[in-house]
Protein backbone atom coordinates (compact mmCIF):
# COMPACT_ATOMS: atom_id res chain seq x y z
CA UNK A 1 0.00 0.00 0.00
CA UNK A 2 1.47 2.93 -0.75
CA UNK A 3 1.97 6.00 1.76
CA UNK A 4 -0.78 8.51 0.39
CA UNK A 5 -3.33 5.40 0.43
CA UNK A 6 -2.02 4.40 4.11
CA UNK A 7 -2.43 8.17 5.49
CA UNK A 8 -5.91 7.88 3.97
CA UNK A 9 -6.77 4.69 5.55
CA UNK A 10 -5.54 5.95 8.78
CA UNK A 11 -7.49 9.12 8.56
CA UNK A 12 -10.69 6.98 7.49
CA UNK A 13 -10.45 5.24 10.86
CA UNK A 14 -9.77 8.22 12.59
CA UNK A 15 -12.67 9.91 11.41
CA UNK A 16 -15.01 6.80 11.78
CA UNK A 17 -13.66 6.49 15.63
CA UNK A 18 -14.75 10.15 15.85
CA UNK A 19 -17.88 9.93 14.52
CA UNK A 20 -18.63 6.68 16.26
CA UNK A 21 -17.82 8.87 19.45
CA UNK A 22 -19.97 11.57 19.02
CA UNK A 23 -22.78 9.29 18.34
CA UNK A 24 -21.67 7.64 21.76
CA UNK A 25 -21.67 11.11 23.50
CA UNK A 26 -25.24 11.71 22.29
CA UNK A 27 -26.96 9.16 23.73
CA UNK A 28 -28.11 8.26 27.12
CA UNK A 29 -29.06 4.60 28.37
CA UNK A 30 -32.70 4.61 30.15
CA UNK A 31 -33.64 1.32 32.06
CA UNK A 32 -37.79 0.51 32.09
CA UNK A 33 -38.67 3.92 30.01
CA UNK A 34 -41.11 1.69 27.31
CA UNK A 35 -43.15 4.06 24.59
CA UNK A 36 -46.66 2.49 25.58
CA UNK A 37 -46.39 3.70 29.22
CA UNK A 38 -46.88 6.69 30.58
CA UNK A 39 -46.25 8.55 27.09
CA UNK A 40 -42.78 8.02 27.31
CA UNK A 41 -42.80 7.98 24.22
CA UNK A 42 -43.53 11.29 23.57
CA UNK A 43 -41.14 12.39 26.43
CA UNK A 44 -38.32 10.36 24.85
CA UNK A 45 -38.81 12.28 21.44
CA UNK A 46 -38.93 15.81 22.85
CA UNK A 47 -35.55 15.26 24.30
CA UNK A 48 -34.20 14.28 21.69
CA UNK A 49 -35.23 17.28 19.88
CA UNK A 50 -34.61 19.68 22.54
CA UNK A 51 -31.25 18.50 23.57
CA UNK A 52 -29.63 15.94 21.15
CA UNK A 53 -29.85 13.29 23.28
CA UNK A 54 -31.19 10.07 22.07
CA UNK A 55 -32.22 7.54 24.43
CA UNK A 56 -34.06 4.20 22.98
CA UNK A 57 -36.97 2.97 24.10
CA UNK A 58 -36.83 0.12 26.95
CA UNK A 59 -39.40 -2.20 27.90
CA UNK A 60 -38.23 -3.41 31.13
CA UNK A 61 -40.49 -3.56 33.93
CA UNK A 62 -39.15 -1.87 37.30
CA UNK A 63 -37.90 -5.43 39.07
CA UNK A 64 -36.33 -5.99 35.44
CA UNK A 65 -34.45 -3.17 35.53
CA UNK A 66 -33.49 -3.54 39.37
CA UNK A 67 -32.29 -7.04 38.49
CA UNK A 68 -30.52 -6.09 36.09
CA UNK A 69 -28.87 -2.84 37.69
CA UNK A 70 -27.55 -5.19 39.92
CA UNK A 71 -25.86 -7.69 37.39
CA UNK A 72 -24.24 -4.78 36.10
CA UNK A 73 -22.97 -3.46 39.33
CA UNK A 74 -19.15 -3.76 37.84
CA UNK A 75 -19.48 -2.44 34.47
CA UNK A 76 -22.51 -0.49 33.95
CA UNK A 77 -24.88 -0.41 30.61
CA UNK A 78 -27.64 2.38 31.96
CA UNK A 79 -27.18 5.43 32.55
CA UNK A 80 -30.50 6.67 34.00
CA UNK A 81 -33.38 4.82 35.04
CA UNK A 82 -37.57 5.02 35.84
CA UNK A 83 -38.33 3.18 38.67
CA UNK A 84 -41.80 2.74 40.68
CA UNK A 85 -40.40 3.90 44.00
CA UNK A 86 -40.47 0.84 46.33
CA UNK A 87 -37.65 -0.37 43.34
CA UNK A 88 -36.14 3.03 43.81
CA UNK A 89 -35.49 2.27 47.64
CA UNK A 90 -33.80 -1.18 46.83
CA UNK A 91 -31.47 0.09 43.65
CA UNK A 92 -30.37 2.86 46.73
CA UNK A 93 -29.35 0.14 49.22
CA UNK A 94 -27.66 -2.08 46.43
CA UNK A 95 -25.74 0.92 46.03
CA UNK A 96 -26.63 0.98 41.80
CA UNK A 97 -27.54 4.56 42.33
CA UNK A 98 -25.59 7.51 41.98
CA UNK A 99 -26.70 11.37 43.19
CA UNK A 100 -27.58 14.32 41.27
CA UNK A 101 -30.05 16.76 42.12
CA UNK A 102 -31.83 17.88 38.53
CA UNK A 103 -33.04 21.30 37.72
CA UNK A 104 -35.84 22.43 40.07
CA UNK A 105 -34.80 19.98 42.54
CA UNK A 106 -36.20 22.54 45.31
CA UNK A 107 -39.69 21.84 43.99
CA UNK A 108 -39.93 18.39 44.85
CA UNK A 109 -41.67 17.62 48.78
CA UNK A 110 -39.61 16.54 50.55
CA UNK A 111 -41.05 12.81 50.82
CA UNK A 112 -40.93 12.24 47.65
CA UNK A 113 -36.89 12.22 46.76
CA UNK A 114 -33.82 11.19 48.66
CA UNK A 115 -32.73 14.18 50.40
CA UNK A 116 -28.99 13.42 48.47
CA UNK A 117 -30.34 13.00 45.14
CA UNK A 118 -30.29 9.05 44.75
CA UNK A 119 -34.10 9.34 43.13
CA UNK A 120 -36.88 11.73 42.93
CA UNK A 121 -40.54 11.44 41.89
CA UNK A 122 -41.20 12.63 38.62
CA UNK A 123 -44.74 11.83 38.38
CA UNK A 124 -47.65 9.88 40.12
CA UNK A 125 -50.19 8.02 39.53
CA UNK A 126 -53.77 6.68 41.31
CA UNK A 127 -54.04 2.50 41.23
CA UNK A 128 -57.87 1.69 39.83
CA UNK A 129 -59.51 -0.44 37.11
CA UNK A 130 -59.23 0.49 33.85
CA UNK A 131 -61.64 -0.96 31.67
CA UNK A 132 -62.50 -1.11 28.21
CA UNK A 133 -66.49 -1.06 27.62
CA UNK A 134 -66.73 -2.79 24.77
CA UNK A 135 -65.11 -5.99 25.75
CA UNK A 136 -67.34 -6.42 28.70
CA UNK A 137 -70.24 -6.93 26.06
CA UNK A 138 -72.84 -5.56 27.75
CA UNK A 139 -72.00 -6.79 31.25
CA UNK A 140 -71.94 -3.80 33.84
CA UNK A 141 -68.83 -1.82 34.92
CA UNK A 142 -67.48 -2.79 38.00
CA UNK A 143 -67.26 -0.24 40.76
CA UNK A 144 -65.54 -2.41 43.87
CA UNK A 145 -62.54 -5.02 44.51
CA UNK A 146 -65.59 -7.36 45.29
CA UNK A 147 -67.08 -6.87 42.28
CA UNK A 148 -64.17 -8.19 40.13
CA UNK A 149 -64.75 -11.51 41.65
CA UNK A 150 -67.72 -11.91 40.57
CA UNK A 151 -68.24 -14.92 38.02
CA UNK A 152 -69.71 -12.87 35.30
CA UNK A 153 -66.00 -11.45 34.95
CA UNK A 154 -64.10 -14.48 34.42
CA UNK A 155 -61.64 -14.08 31.84
CA UNK A 156 -61.97 -10.34 31.31
CA UNK A 157 -59.21 -9.12 34.38
CA UNK A 158 -56.27 -8.27 33.95
CA UNK A 159 -53.22 -7.68 36.06
CA UNK A 160 -49.19 -7.21 36.15
CA UNK A 161 -47.24 -9.82 37.86
CA UNK A 162 -46.98 -8.14 41.54
CA UNK A 163 -43.53 -10.48 42.09
CA UNK A 164 -42.34 -8.96 39.33
CA UNK A 165 -43.45 -5.14 38.09
CA UNK A 166 -44.14 -2.03 40.15
CA UNK A 167 -47.56 -1.93 39.01
CA UNK A 168 -48.32 -5.10 40.41
CA UNK A 169 -47.18 -4.83 43.63
CA UNK A 170 -48.95 -1.23 43.83
CA UNK A 171 -52.53 -2.78 42.94
CA UNK A 172 -51.81 -5.70 45.83
CA UNK A 173 -51.18 -3.50 48.17
CA UNK A 174 -54.55 -1.37 47.01
CA UNK A 175 -56.14 -4.21 47.57
CA UNK A 176 -55.10 -5.57 50.60
CA UNK A 177 -55.09 -1.73 52.22
CA UNK A 178 -58.91 -1.57 50.81
CA UNK A 179 -59.83 -4.82 52.10
CA UNK A 180 -58.63 -4.45 55.60
CA UNK A 181 -54.78 -5.56 55.62
CA UNK A 182 -51.73 -3.26 56.21
CA UNK A 183 -47.84 -3.20 55.40
CA UNK A 184 -47.24 -5.47 58.42
CA UNK A 185 -50.45 -8.34 57.49
CA UNK A 186 -50.73 -8.93 53.36
CA UNK A 187 -53.27 -11.89 53.86
CA UNK A 188 -56.12 -9.45 53.40
CA UNK A 189 -54.80 -9.51 49.61
CA UNK A 190 -53.05 -12.72 49.24
CA UNK A 191 -56.48 -14.15 50.28
CA UNK A 192 -58.09 -12.14 47.13
CA UNK A 193 -55.79 -13.34 44.51
CA UNK A 194 -56.26 -16.61 45.82
CA UNK A 195 -60.03 -16.11 44.79
CA UNK A 196 -59.47 -14.01 42.27
CA UNK A 197 -57.47 -17.05 40.26
CA UNK A 198 -61.34 -18.80 40.16
CA UNK A 199 -61.83 -15.89 37.27
CA UNK A 200 -58.43 -17.00 35.06
CA UNK A 201 -57.40 -13.36 35.12
CA UNK A 202 -54.73 -12.78 32.88
CA UNK A 203 -51.16 -11.98 34.71
CA UNK A 204 -48.81 -10.42 32.01
CA UNK A 205 -45.06 -8.75 33.65
CA UNK A 206 -44.92 -5.93 31.30
CA UNK A 207 -47.54 -3.35 30.67
CA UNK A 208 -50.37 -4.33 29.19
CA UNK A 209 -51.87 -1.07 27.82
CA UNK A 210 -52.37 -2.62 23.79
CA UNK A 211 -53.98 -5.32 25.27
CA UNK A 212 -56.67 -3.53 26.96
CA UNK A 213 -57.46 -1.20 23.77
CA UNK A 214 -57.85 -4.29 21.75
CA UNK A 215 -59.89 -5.90 24.02
CA UNK A 216 -58.24 -9.21 24.96
CA UNK A 217 -58.14 -7.38 28.65
CA UNK A 218 -61.33 -6.09 29.38
CA UNK A 219 -60.75 -4.92 32.92
CA UNK A 220 -57.09 -3.67 33.82
CA UNK A 221 -55.82 -3.27 37.07
CA UNK A 222 -53.67 0.07 36.52
CA UNK A 223 -53.33 3.87 36.78
CA UNK A 224 -55.68 6.69 36.12
CA UNK A 225 -52.92 8.27 33.92
CA UNK A 226 -53.35 5.61 31.64
CA UNK A 227 -57.08 5.37 31.23
CA UNK A 228 -56.89 8.44 30.29
CA UNK A 229 -54.84 8.72 27.85
CA UNK A 230 -56.75 6.27 26.18
CA UNK A 231 -60.55 7.86 26.79
CA UNK A 232 -58.92 10.99 25.59
CA UNK A 233 -56.08 10.71 23.26
CA UNK A 234 -56.60 7.18 21.58
CA UNK A 235 -60.62 7.75 21.99
CA UNK A 236 -61.33 4.65 23.25
CA UNK A 237 -64.30 3.43 24.80
CA UNK A 238 -62.69 3.14 28.25
CA UNK A 239 -63.33 4.09 31.93
CA UNK A 240 -61.43 4.59 35.07
CA UNK A 241 -62.70 3.18 38.19
CA UNK A 242 -61.27 4.13 42.03
CA UNK A 243 -62.95 1.27 43.60
CA UNK A 244 -65.48 2.27 45.98
CA UNK A 245 -63.31 -0.04 49.20
CA UNK A 246 -60.07 2.25 48.51
CA UNK A 247 -57.11 2.81 46.36
CA UNK A 248 -53.48 3.61 46.57
CA UNK A 249 -51.38 6.87 45.03
CA UNK A 250 -47.68 6.34 44.12
CA UNK A 251 -44.73 8.22 43.10
CA UNK A 252 -42.98 7.10 40.13
CA UNK A 253 -39.34 8.49 40.14
CA UNK A 254 -35.62 8.53 38.29
CA UNK A 255 -32.08 8.40 39.28
CA UNK A 256 -28.65 8.19 37.55
CA UNK A 257 -26.74 5.29 37.84
CA UNK A 258 -24.23 4.77 39.50
CA UNK A 259 -20.83 4.86 37.41
CA UNK A 260 -23.03 5.56 34.28
CA UNK A 261 -20.81 5.18 31.11
CA UNK A 262 -22.92 8.58 29.39
CA UNK A 263 -23.21 10.12 32.58
CA UNK A 264 -23.40 13.94 31.91
CA UNK A 265 -26.00 12.38 29.11
CA UNK A 266 -28.13 11.14 31.72
CA UNK A 267 -27.94 14.66 33.83
CA UNK A 268 -28.72 16.52 30.92
CA UNK A 269 -31.56 14.02 30.45
CA UNK A 270 -33.29 14.33 34.11
CA UNK A 271 -32.86 17.87 34.03
CA UNK A 272 -35.69 18.00 30.90
CA UNK A 273 -38.12 16.00 32.58
CA UNK A 274 -38.18 18.09 35.33
CA UNK A 275 -38.18 21.69 33.56
CA UNK A 276 -41.15 23.21 32.97
CA UNK A 277 -41.37 21.83 29.27
CA UNK A 278 -40.98 18.10 30.67
CA UNK A 279 -43.16 18.22 33.33
CA UNK A 280 -46.04 19.41 31.16
CA UNK A 281 -45.29 16.49 28.16
CA UNK A 282 -46.21 14.01 31.50
CA UNK A 283 -49.50 16.59 32.62
CA UNK A 284 -50.69 16.19 29.00
CA UNK A 285 -49.95 12.47 29.49
CA UNK A 286 -52.54 12.48 32.89
CA UNK A 287 -50.23 12.15 35.33
CA UNK A 288 -49.70 14.18 38.13
CA UNK A 289 -46.17 15.79 38.14
CA UNK A 290 -44.29 16.32 40.92
CA UNK A 291 -44.49 19.93 40.13
CA UNK A 292 -47.75 21.01 40.67
CA UNK A 293 -47.77 24.46 39.03
CA UNK A 294 -47.30 22.41 35.72
CA UNK A 295 -50.82 20.84 35.94
CA UNK A 296 -52.87 22.55 33.35
CA UNK A 297 -56.68 23.68 34.53
CA UNK A 298 -58.10 21.93 30.69
CA UNK A 299 -55.94 18.53 32.20
CA UNK A 300 -57.04 18.50 35.57
CA UNK A 301 -61.06 18.74 34.61
CA UNK A 302 -60.60 15.77 32.58
CA UNK A 303 -59.87 13.82 35.79
CA UNK A 304 -62.49 12.05 37.77
CA UNK A 305 -64.12 13.98 40.48
CA UNK A 306 -62.54 15.25 44.14
CA UNK A 307 -65.14 12.96 45.50
CA UNK A 308 -63.50 9.95 44.05
CA UNK A 309 -60.04 10.50 44.48
CA UNK A 310 -60.97 11.16 48.34
CA UNK A 311 -61.21 7.47 48.13
CA UNK A 312 -57.36 7.27 48.15
CA UNK A 313 -55.61 6.33 51.16
CA UNK A 314 -52.05 7.65 52.47
CA UNK A 315 -49.03 5.12 52.21
CA UNK A 316 -45.73 4.92 54.16
CA UNK A 317 -43.58 4.45 51.24
CA UNK A 318 -40.72 3.65 52.55
CA UNK A 319 -42.26 0.94 54.47
CA UNK A 320 -44.16 -0.44 51.51
CA UNK A 321 -40.44 -0.73 49.98
CA UNK A 322 -39.49 -2.72 53.04
CA UNK A 323 -42.02 -5.23 53.12
CA UNK A 324 -42.31 -5.79 49.19
CA UNK A 325 -39.54 -8.79 48.76
CA UNK A 326 -41.84 -10.67 52.07
CA UNK A 327 -44.98 -10.16 49.99
CA UNK A 328 -43.31 -11.45 46.51
CA UNK A 329 -42.14 -14.50 48.35
CA UNK A 330 -45.42 -14.91 49.58
CA UNK A 331 -47.42 -14.55 46.17
CA UNK A 332 -45.38 -16.79 44.60
CA UNK A 333 -45.60 -19.37 47.24
CA UNK A 334 -49.46 -19.53 47.79
CA UNK A 335 -51.21 -17.63 44.29
CA UNK A 336 -48.44 -18.54 41.64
Amino acid sequence: MSSLLKRFAQASVLALGFTASAASAQTAICYNCPTEWADWGTQLKVIKEKTGIAIPPDNKNSGQSLAQLVAEKSNPVADITYLGISFAVQAQKEGVLDTYKPLNWEDIPSDLKDPDGHWFTTHSGTMGFMVNVDALDGKPIPQSWQDLLKPEYKGLVGYLDPSSAFVGYVGAVAVNEALGGSLEDFSPGINYFKSLQANEPIVPKQTSYARLLSGEIGILLDYDFNAYRAKYKDQANVEFVIPAEGTVAVPYVMGLVANAPHADNGRKALDFVMSDEGQAIWARAFLRPVRAQAMPKDVEAKFLPAADYSRVKAIDYGRMADVQRDFSDRYMKEVR
